[in-house]
């Protein structure tokens, strides 16, 4: 069973079935989002090495799988569209200005 702790301190666990299940999948769902967040900031942070190594091939292939899950995980509703869009641009341009 996962640990409720969200709901623990607070002192008021839900009484109805309902409400009870629902708690419970919020803290399944919230921790599948965070995996999901956690899996594009890595991406992002791996184009980043590669930029900063001065590795233009590996950065260039780094920034098409970052673009791949940065673009899954907006389609999933997790980051807004805007946001992947800028850490999709800031990336491009850090690879852009590379030499």
């Amino acid at each position: 069973m996962l640990n409720c702790a969200p709901f623990s301190g607070s002192g008021s666990m839900a009484n109805i079935k309902s409400a009870r299940k629902r708690a419970h999948q919020a803290i399944g769902l919230r921790a599948h989002n965070m995996k999901l967040r956690t899996e594009v900031r890595t991406a992002i942070k791996n184009v980043k090495k590669a930029v900063a190594a001065g590795n233009k091939e590996g950065a260039a292939k780094m920034m098409l799988q970052s673009q791949r899950v940065i673009d899954r995980i907006v389609a999933k509703g997790i980051l807004h569209r805007n946001a992947g869009n800028r850490h999709k641009s800031r990336l491009a341009h850090a690879l852009k200005a590379m030499k």
